[in-house]
């Protein structure tokens, strides 16, 4: 059945060799040869062909590849005397892989077993094919063959987590899990277990259907050897004990576990939530195996109304004699365990503040040098008032000015302080004046620190390199208030001197991009988010700093590349995290097999990657939107935008996942959708919400699904736009007037789509022409202004050929192609008009500008041209790629001025950019130079950049180091910000420029 010994697929291993040297060192051309020659001798032999489809798929001819892939598949099913062997259905199995279909290798894998039944080796190939496709009842069918043919217990393993897996996935209930425990409990009566991952499957099963009690007699049996770790045992025991209602039992586990490892901080928690029987950290419905740590302020306490001070009491009782029991400086966990006792107290209201602040002090002076201290103790700020959090604030600077520690750890604890400040928004109560002294006091010492560094290897973190990006923001912030420009270029300025020094720093180049895309200085953003160098899963995760601005800035094949690059990575995880999973099931790390599942499944729900999807082919569209007949290949290629509409259609029904690490953005922009930047600073304190995040996560979450809702209609929308104004223009009598499946379907979406911007489709209709006969102003369409418009556009094209066939209908729609110009030409008019100079003004809107060009002034220019292109008599030919070479006379006269209209639009947004690109470099510079001449007394910027200077003047620290501060220049950052904003500008006015070009080209 298998290869004979020094044969390769039925062919000796002598002649097959040299083919995969030839293709490991990439020699493909050689490759073939070889292999074409290996052919010639074994022509009936399907592994030569399942080589040379490999080396064909490598070299990039898949058509060419999954022919002969197909070939050998046929060859291996007509040939029956032939010997079939894991290696060529292996290697077939990798091309079908490569060429997107699984289904071809799972054929010849199902086959193979068919003419082989009870070939283990050619059932775990099937195995394999199944878990590539995710078929999970398939696996468990033939994990179960392969058990009964080796008895072997990682085969009925594979067939119990099949069957999990079943479950996770919503595919099945309580039977299965009895089936699988059916399975599991009979081969332990005969052959008993012999792993711990066995173990812990039988457990797990036990946990998923409630059988508490059961699972902990088998951790208590014979089988509970199997765990070699006292600790993981406990941990366990505790987690079932708790899950039971045993809370007592569970609490006892847990002190047992802290003894041996009292810095279990987690622990500690299952701990105190089994004492005091908290709904918050235990969960008896979650699918984790897990207790829950509680983070919330509103945990419940039942039944402890009498009983809670004692119980409170044991607790602080354990962790007095876990201090004394420890005696180690370094662990943290019975320091933090004081801190959360107290927490609890005040929460259920017998606690004392000033008990909670002193043990905050003492916690702090023992590790408040470390980076981890304020994620350790956020939680405890939490319980404090505003005016306890000032005495807490008063009492750290005493114990910081009072300690004797080195001058790292003095160092470490001043970064502290600094980040407490922020946190509990105490800075944003501070005068301008004294904000101004902090950013200056941060920065001295970052320069006062860096001999401290002076040692340390290029990538390695910096001593107080946080300090930089704590005054970056403290100088935003300055900005926010004053709103003078000279502190955000301070920002930047003092962030690009950190990156001088040390080129590694994720945060300051996060901080960066954002500021950069605020100055819509979009080059520059986009080469910090390159700098950043994400690769793997931190797509799904960083994309978000950079994904919605590319997509509404001017750098089209930019915002292209990161698509693609997201999508590629997303599409190639799906594809290949099957080879992960089978080698979790192959190592018998079946945890690992439900945690890849779950991750895959995970991502597949990803609303990032759902939304990149359909922003993708829109921004395709966008980019071929000057030529009618690339628009239309681009569509042909989308299905005319149908599937979309699948996807408008099912959003809802799909659990989607918000995986964004929203924890790294800055402060003033905490969401995607928000930047307070953009609005008025308001006097008093501004203190951040501890769960911001999660108090608007359902509405963001909300907010997302509509948008793709929303988008996902635009392809077909752009697409029965074209048909509809290609059957107003033809000259066919039978045809002019007929509502068409098209004009229904186009009209159905419109109303669709108003829907989603929160208006019926008639009072929607009445909105467009109240705005358009000055009735309303361009307020009410805001903030969805750009949907507005589009909806406008749409809505003329479906009415060409609504008014004949409609003529009776109780509505009338009085909009055409006058009044939609005449809304457009409103539109980019205010638009321009409000469009302030972008480096006088940060933030200033340049995006809305961008998008009405792009998109429904695209749309139009679409239709327009559809429309030139139908007023052509058939016999005429037209220039290729181009608009008609004929006169446009057949033109109707509305057309004609929509022509002249548009045109008249992209020349008022051309001249509007020329004047911003015209103004003299030197000048511009000079400007941002001004901003920085700070009086000695007073308090404009200028301070920090004082400081920095006199650093890059005296630095004596390194040879690295002094290289580094010596070639930073405040005059080379001001060039570069006015140069990236100039590209900005320039880029959308080729945009504009290319439009213009279409359109008088349609005139003649």
């Amino acid at each position: 059945m298998a290869s004979k010994f020094g044969m390769a697929g039925g062919i000796p291993e002598r002649r097959v060799r040299p083919i995969w040297d030839a293709i490991d060192s990439r020699q493909l051309k050689n490759a073939l040869k070889l292999s074409t020659a290996l052919l010639s001798k074994y022509p009936n032999s399907s592994y030569a062909l399942a080589l040379k489809a490999l080396i064909l798929e490598r070299m990039g001819k898949m058509d060419e590849s999954l022919a002969v892939c197909i070939n050998a598949k046929d060859l291996m099913y007509k040939n029956d005397s032939f010997l079939i062997d894991d290696l060529t259905l292996s290697t077939l199995q990798i091309v079908f892989q490569r060429l997107d279909h699984l289904d071809m290798a799972t054929s010849c894998y199902e086959y193979a077993c068919g003419k082989f039944p009870n070939n283990l080796e050619l059932m775990t190939g099937l195995f394999n094919c199944y878990v590539r496709e995710y078929s999970f009842v398939k696996q468990q069918q033939i994990a179960i063959k392969m058990y009964k043919v080796a008895g072997e217990e990682r085969f009925l393993l594979w067939a119990v987590c099949s069957i999990q897996l079943q479950v996770f996935c919503g595919h099945g209930g309580e039977k299965l899990l009895q089936l699988a425990e059916g399975l599991l409990t009979k081969h332990i009566a005969s052959h008993s277990l012999h792993e711990p991952e066995a173990l812990s499957v039988y457990i797990s099963l036990l946990e998923q259907q409630a059988k508490y009690r059961d699972a902990l007699e088998v951790l208590s049996g014979n089988l509970g050897s199997l765990i070699m770790i006292e600790v993981d045992k406990l941990q366990i025991q505790g987690r079932l004990l708790a899950r039971a209602g045993d809370y007592n039992g569970a609490a006892d586990i847990f002190k047992k576990v802290l003894k041996l490892c009292p810095d279990d901080w987690e622990c500690f928690h299952h701990y105190l939530g089994c004492l005091l029987e908290d709904d918050c950290s235990l969960s008896r419905t979650s699918k984790s195996p897990s207790v829950q740590v509680s983070t919330s302020m509103n945990c419940q306490h039942r039944h402890l109304a009498d009983d809670f001070d004692s119980r409170i009491s044991r607790a602080s009782e354990f962790v007095g004699n876990l201090i004394t029991e420890a005696g180690s400086d370094s662990i943290r966990g019975p320091g933090l365990a004081n801190l959360e006792i107290e927490r609890r107290k005040i929460i259920f209201g017998k606690g004392n503040a000033e008990k909670l602040m002193g043990d905050f002090i003492l916690y702090f002076s023992r590790f408040g040098h470390l980076a981890s201290f304020i994620g350790d103790v956020e939680i405890f700020l939490q319980v404090l008032q505003s005016d306890m959090k000032k005495q807490l604030l008063e009492k750290l600077v005493k114990c910081i000015n009072s300690s004797s520690t080195s001058p790292r750890h003095f160092l470490g604890q001043q970064i502290t302080f600094f980040k407490i400040r922020e946190l509990i928004g105490d800075t944003f109560s501070l005068p301008v004046g004294d904000l101004v002294g902090f950013a200056v006091q941060m920065t001295e010492m970052y320069c006062q620190n860096l001999p401290l560094s002076k040692d340390l290897d290029a990538q390695e973190s910096m001593y107080g390199e946080e300090l930089l990006s704590m005054a970056g923001s403290v100088l935003v912030q300055l900005f926010w208030r004053t709103k003078h420009v000279g502190y955000l270029l301070e920002a930047i300025m003092v962030l690009e001197l950190g990156l001088t020094v040390r080129s590694y720093v994720w945060r300051y180049k996060i901080l960066l991009l954002h500021l950069s895309f605020f100055w819509n200085a979009h080059p520059l953003a986009y080469e910090w988010y390159k700098s950043l160098d994400v690769k793997n899963i931190l797509l799904e995760t960083v994309t978000h700093h950079i994904f919605t601005q590319m997509l509404t800035s001017p750098l089209l094949a930019d915002a292209s590349d990161v698509l693609k690059g997201y999508l590629k990575f997303m599409d190639d995880h799906f594809r290949e995290s099957a080879d992960l999973t089978f080698l979790a099931y192959r190592h018998r790390n079946y945890s690992k097999v439900i945690e890849f599942v779950q991750f895959k499944e995970k991502l597949q729900q990803s609303s990032q990657y759902l939304t990149a999807r359909v922003e993708g082919s829109i921004l395709q569209l966008k980019q071929k939107a000057n030529n009618i007949e690339e628009t239309e290949s681009i569509l042909e290629s989308l299905n005319n935008g149908s599937d979309f509409i699948d996807v408008s259609n099912s959003v809802r029904s799909k659990n989607l996942t918000f995986n964004e690490d929203l924890k790294l953005r800055p402060w003033w922009t905490p969401s995607i959708e928000e930047n307070y930047l953009l609005g008025k600073h308001s006097n008093g304190i501004f203190q951040f919400p501890f769960n911001l995040l999660e108090q608007d996560e359902a509405k963001q979450a909300e907010a997302k699904v509509i948008s793709i809702e929303k988008r996902s209609l635009l392809p077909r929308m752009v697409y029965l736009s074209i048909q509809c104004a290609s059957l107003s223009i033809k000259e066919n009598s039978n045809i002019n007037g007929f509502d068409s499946k098209d004009s229904l379907e186009l009209k159905s979406l419109l109303e669709s789509y108003a829907k989603f911007l929160g208006l019926p489709f008639v009072d929607a209709v009445e909105l467009v022409i109240d705005v358009s006969n000055g009735k309303k102003s361009f307020e009410v369409f805001s903030p969805n202004l750009i949907d507005w418009m589009s909806f406008a556009v749409f809505l003329n094209a479906w009415n060409l050929n609504f008014h004949e066939s409609n003529s009776s209908d109780e509505h009338t729609f009085p909009i055409n192609w006058q009044v939609l110009c005449s809304l457009l030409e409103q539109c980019i008019t205010e638009k321009i008009s409000s469009t302030k100079p972008l480096l006088s003004t940060p933030g200033t809107d340049l995006s809305s500008l961008v998008q009405l060009v792009t998109e429904p002034l695209s749309w139009l220019g679409l239709i327009i041209q559809c429309c030139v292109r139908s007023s052509v008599p058939s016999g005429k030919k037209k220039k290729k790629g181009g608009p008609s070479d004929l006169p446009n006379s057949q033109l109707p006269d509305a057309v004609k001025d929509s022509i002249s209209s548009l045109l008249s639009m992209m020349n008022d947004v051309a001249k509007w950019l020329k004047e911003q690109i015209d103004k003299p470099v030197d000048e511009d510079v000079d400007f941002l130079l001004s901003s920085l001449q700070a009086e000695e007394n007073g308090f404009k910027p200028g301070k920090v950049v004082k400081i920095l200077e006199k650093l890059v003047l005296s630095v004596d620290v390194s040879e690295r180091i002094n290289r580094a501060v010596g070639s930073w220049k405040p005059v080379d950052v001001a060039l570069k910000i006015v140069t990236t904003q100039r590209t900005t500008l320039t880029q959308f006015l080729n945009i504009c420029e290319s439009k213009q070009k279409v359109l008088k080209a349609l005139k003649l």
